[in-house]
């Protein structure tokens, strides 16, 4: 009978998905991606994840103003989205801020944008819901989507915030989307920058 009750357990076990990846708490590599309905961008036009679906490939991260360790990557984001706008390219790029302080606040990511020219969508969700639903807890942290917008990357950029980085992570996986192969490696921990301001506990 105990050789019954633990084959049984042991089956069950095998048979249940995993519900988080090493890293994220939410969401594991291979996951179909939360959807997002129509949040405000800094160039004043509203933008749904159903609204990039003429991309292959879609890169989001989760970045705000006011990290210092998300500034040291703003460079870096503007050179690869500027890769991933240029004509014919089947990838996209958008970056969304959660954060709700008046630093992070849409007019204050309008003058960043501005300065910066930032040459891609930059999102804000006050209501902080698609964080949660992506599992980031750090600025930056980055997803990749693939065509069918299952996660197939998730974590670091890259891995060096200040120098130059040996490791390219976002970039690579990219490539292997592209090619309908599985990226190596397919999660990281997030860069090592500021935890998002949830207005409520992170695990609630």
């Amino acid at each position: 009978m105990s050789r019954l009750l633990l084959s049984s357990f042991l089956l069950t076990l095998c048979a249940s998905p995993l519900s988080a990846g090493k890293f994220n708490k939410k969401l594991n590599v291979g996951d179909a991606a939360p959807a997002w309905g129509a949040l405000e961008a800094t160039d004043g036009k509203k933008y749904a994840l159903a609204d990039f679906k003429d991309k292959d490939v879609l890169v989001v991260v989760f970045t705000c103003n006011s990290c210092i360790v998300a500034g040291l990557y703003e460079e870096r984001l503007i050179a690869f989205a500027a890769e991933c706008n240029k004509p014919g390219s089947t990838v996209g790029f958008v970056a969304i801020n959660v954060n709700t302080g008046k630093a992070d606040a849409l007019p204050a990511m309008k003058e960043r944008a501005k300065k910066m020219k930032f040459g891609f969508t930059y999102l804000y969700d006050p209501s902080q819901k698609v964080a949660l639903d992506y599992g980031a807890m750090f600025t930056p942290e980055c997803f990749v989507l693939n065509k069918d917008r299952k996660v197939v990357y998730m974590g670091a950029f890259d891995d060096k915030a200040g120098g130059e980085p040996k490791m390219k992570y976002v970039a690579d996986a990219v490539a292997a989307a592209r090619d309908g192969k599985a990226a190596a490696p397919a999660e990281t921990s997030a860069a090592a920058g500021c935890k998002i301001k949830f207005d409520k506990k992170d695990d609630e």
